[in-house]
């Protein structure tokens, strides 16, 4: 925006936008997409701003509902914004902007952190519990760049990862089911002001000020979830959950998606267990796993690793057999989720050969294989 009163302008037809098409977001992008911004639809012909449903008054609407956010400690991102979500952004179904309630400044808020979604059923088992702090801990031990958890501030899996990210001083993002002045559920109230507050943190909802939780806004919010996230992770999730739903968008945005394994007997595994079967998720064997898998450890920590590989090998095996070992483990090691047969290619030895090595590899507890054969390095190994 060239000024202060484009970008104002912008902001106040963007949120008319999502009043109007708030449910279908694909329509929002493909007018401001075809005309140039928010604004331009409201520069269009009276006749043809009807044509689309457009009130005469949206503008006036919007922009005292954007006078009274900061009333309520928010404001509002138009999807054209710097400071808008990138990966939200790289959407087709983004929507025309988001409401934000946080003391972090927009332009420090989503695009200096790598996103990744936690979520999972509500109705979480002792399992579960155990895993999410666990799970978050990984990730604000084993990174590079602190990650920002993305959740849906929900009872269960969504609030405990939450709140593990706080006390790890891991920034976390809140995706409502609401307008922005509403929490929900509303024993959630105080974790939902310590959100706001934690630096690098925030609150963000689609939905206007003054919207109530309905079944049905729950499926918007999962949207929102999935799209702002580079990955999702599930940690427990019944066949029917809503945390289903949201590992399948990430999937159809593209996104890489990794399920928490669980009894075969326990109904809120059953969906986790599925998303693996469907190779929807990746199969997450380990929380020491999940940075590595992200490409966010440390550098130093990876040639520590390196040097731990070989040792291992070392203690096993020697000439020629240690040298094909230790090749075979690098690639694993730089290239995850290859198969043997792959690995057969890229080392140029026989299928049986490779079979073999990678056979030794995973008895000594080095190398592990995923249901679908993928290879890994045990992370918790070396």
């Amino acid at each position: 925006m060239e000024n202060d009163a484009q970008l104002r302008r912008e902001r106040i037809c963007a949120c008319a936008l999502l009043h109007q098409f708030g449910f279908k977001p694909l329509l929002a992008r493909k007018l401001t997409d075809e005309l140039g911004s928010a604004a331009a639809v409201f520069d269009l012909p009276a006749r043809d701003r009807a044509r689309l449903g457009l009130p005469s008054n949206a503008e006036e609407e919007a922009e005292r509902e954007l006078d009274g956010l900061a009333r309520r400690g928010a404001r509002f991102l138009a999807l054209s914004e710097e400071a808008f979500p990138e990966l939200l952004r790289d959407c087709p179904d983004a929507p025309p902007g988001l409401y934000v309630r946080s003391e972090t400044p927009p332009e420090e808020l989503f695009n200096r952190t790598t996103p990744i979604a936690v979520v999972g059923t509500r109705d979480i088992s002792l399992y579960g519990k155990d895993c999410c702090p666990r799970i978050v801990g990984s990730l604000a031990r084993g990174c590079s760049e602190k990650p920002a958890i993305v959740s849906g501030l929900a009872l269960g899996v969504d609030i405990a990862a939450q709140l593990a990210a706080l006390s790890f001083g891991l920034p976390t993002i809140g995706v409502l089911p609401t307008g922005i002045d509403e929490i929900y559920p509303r024993t959630h109230r105080v974790a939902a002001a310590k959100i706001a507050a934690a630096p690098g943190s925030a609150l963000v909802t689609d939905y206007p000020p003054g919207t109530a939780p309905q079944p049905f806004t729950f499926l918007r919010r999962n949207r929102i979830i999935a799209g702002l996230s580079r990955a999702t992770l599930v940690v427990e999730s019944r066949i029917r959950g809503g945390a289903l739903i949201t590992a399948r968008l990430a999937h159809e945005y593209g996104r890489e998606v990794y399920a928490v394994p669980g009894r075969m007997d326990d109904p809120r595994s059953a969906g986790c267990n599925l998303l693996i079967r469907e190779r929807v998720a990746e199969i997450l064997p380990s929380p020491a796993d999940l940075p590595a898998a992200l490409g966010l450890g440390f550098a130093e920590a990876e040639k520590g690793s390196a040097k731990a590989l070989e040792a291992r090998i070392a203690a096993f095996a020697e000439g020629p057999q240690r040298d094909l070992l230790l090749r075979l483990a690098q690639l694993v090691a730089a290239e995850r989720g290859l198969t043997v047969e792959e690995l057969s290619a890229r080392l140029d030895r026989p299928y049986a050969e490779t079979s073999v090595l990678a056979g030794l590899l995973e008895n000594e507890g080095i190398l592990l294989r995923d249901l679908l054969g993928q290879c890994r390095i045990n992370a918790e190994i070396v």
